[in-house]
């Protein structure tokens, strides 16, 4: 006689499964690489302290007139902030023959020596009035052989900075891109400018070690 407190087959199978709670069963049919989210770790997310300003905007121009007067102003303005910046030597404001470490290296080799070039224009001034019909022949031949002496200073000096230019650039960029003969006429055309009318100015004074 079977007895009344023997379980079915079913009953044992059910006992013998182990409960899972809803947790396990999420995991279970979560993708591999899943990354729980802060909400589901229980993890509060700080709020961001807001760091937005309020800029101050000008108010609308009444007129036309109005409008270009305040457009002139930001162009003068605009206009004034670059010269400033080239005179500084910013690579922000420079001109593109003047941009690249290769043209400031060629600036200060020529702004720390003293160049015949500079006195070029000056005795140009003073050859051309000595050479007038109206001064005495004396004068003129004085003036045709210093117009010869100051020229070729001026090729001599040339020649000395372009060689320097040469050997410094050459050790400091050696890959440079530059071509040497662009840097040697940047080089003379800056040797035969008045220092004060430099742009930009010079970095470097009389004497200094480059």
């Amino acid at each position: 006689m079977p007895s009344l407190f023997r379980r079915k087959p079913a009953d044992v199978v059910e006992d013998e499964a182990p409960e899972t709670a809803p947790e396990e069963e999420a995991e279970a049919v979560r993708p591999r690489g899943y990354t729980p989210s802060k909400k589901e770790l229980g993890v509060e997310t700080p709020k961001r302290a807001s760091t937005s300003r309020r800029r101050a905007t000008e108010p609308a121009p009444a007129n036309r007139r109005e409008a270009y007067k305040r457009m002139r102003e930001r162009q003068r303005a605009d206009r004034a902030e670059a010269a400033a910046g080239m005179r500084a030597g910013d690579e922000r404001y420079l001109l593109a023959r003047d941009r690249g470490p290769e043209r400031l290296l060629v600036r200060n080799i020529v702004d720390a020596r003293r160049t015949v070039g500079t006195w070029f224009f000056g005795g140009a001034l003073v050859v051309l009035i000595g050479s007038s019909g109206a001064m005495p022949p004396a004068v003129r031949l004085i003036s045709n052989l210093l117009w010869a002496t100051l020229a070729l200073a001026v090729v001599v000096d040339s020649v000395l900075i372009s060689r320097k230019v040469k050997r410094l650039v050459r050790e400091r960029f050696p890959k440079t891109t530059q071509r040497m003969g662009s840097l040697y006429l940047y080089a003379i055309t800056r040797s035969i400018t008045f220092r004060r009318m430099r742009m930009p100015k010079p970095k470097v004074q009389i004497g200094d070690a480059v």
